[in-house]
């Protein structure tokens, strides 16, 4: 089951039944099913198989689940300073080498937010108060030190807003919410996310399409060292905002500190899961408002980040250093 991106919480009110609030996870989606034989799969959202990047949640839902039974959830990482680390997913998911060393080193967790049979059942048609209620009774015996861990869910939007202002902290990106009566209907959108966003800015270092009409910005920022690296990408911009911006850009020359094609995985997107990254360098000297969410890894937004407008008043010493917000 899958949610729409809405731009405000709702009250407790707005669904059948009351609303309902979960944490949205950073992380990677997977469904966990363990067969009549006890035999467990863990599968992504593109029915591709997470068993053997992550043994130890293979394991653990071994441990913790009956046979016969189908959770929804989702699998991170925690890193050392707490915080969400979905590079560390991205280094389990493709280092087929190490994979067993980083289950014993980099262990992940899965959380688990939904139930879909279990014990004979179907619950997909049950409402989620219900499925709720059923999996808290499924999960009540797993130990504090499981890597299974049940997703807290409130029912009070005052409360809801409030881990919506401190969870990015954790890297937490926003909250889900979903309906009390609501079915579980796979493959539908059915629930709400909403991501927290943070203004702040970025140097325009250069764009995609041409300088004349942009499409896309290439960001930039400094590091302490006075390296100017690139630190995200805008989604495509609306045509007013091209015209406008196309008066201020000035093409670079070969002196741009970037290289004339960006490696894949430098302007946005995962590492490895795009083509290198054509576009125009111009000079760093253009300051745009932007609004970016919290996801980051490898010291860029992970998400393409909003264009919200130039900033002619400020400079480029003006803007923060690295992915500070301050």
């Amino acid at each position: 089951m899958a949610a729409t991106a809405i731009d405000h919480i709702p009250a407790e009110t707005a669904c059948p039944g009351g609303c309902r609030y979960e944490p949205k996870w950073d992380g990677f989606r997977a469904l966990a099913i363990v067969n009549e034989d006890g035999g467990v799969r863990l599968w992504s959202r593109r029915l591709k198989s997470f068993n053997d990047a992550f043994p130890e949640v293979v394991l653990a839902v071994f441990d913790a689940l009956p046979a016969g039974t189908v959770v929804d959830g989702e699998i991170v990482r925690w890193g050392r300073d707490g915080r969400l680390d979905f590079a560390a997913l991205q280094r389990r998911h493709v280092a087929s080498r190490r994979r067993r060393d980083l289950a014993l080193a980099e262990p992940c967790h899965y959380v688990v937010f939904d139930l879909l049979e279990t014990g004979g059942t179907d619950y997909r048609p049950r409402p989620l108060t219900e499925r709720r209620q059923a999996l808290e009774r499924l999960l009540a015996d797993v130990p504090d030190g499981s890597l299974i861990v049940l997703c807290p869910q409130m029912r009070d939007v005052g409360e809801a807003r409030l881990w919506f202002e401190i969870l990015p902290a954790q890297g937490i990106e926003g909250l889900v919410v979903k309906a009390a009566d609501g079915r579980y209907r796979e493959g539908k959108r059915g629930w709400w996310k909403v991501k927290h966003r943070a203004t702040t800015e970025a140097i325009i270092g250069g764009v995609t399409g041409s300088i004349a009409v942009p499409q896309t910005l290439i960001l930039g920022r400094y590091e302490r060292g006075g390296r100017l690296r690139v630190v995200g990408r805008t989604s495509p911009l609306p045509p007013s905002a091209s015209h406008s911006l196309a008066a201020l850009l000035t093409a670079a020359g070969d002196d741009h500190p970037w290289p004339s094609v960006l490696p894949a995985g430098w302007a946005g997107g995962l590492p490895g899961a795009e083509t290198s990254t054509s576009y125009a360098r111009v000079l760093p000297s253009v300051v745009a408002e932007i609004s970016v969410d919290a996801a980051v890894e490898h010291g860029r937004w992970r998400h393409s980040v909003r264009y919200v407008r130039a900033r002619p008043d400020l400079t480029p010493g003006d803007v923060p250093e690295g992915l500070d917000l301050e």
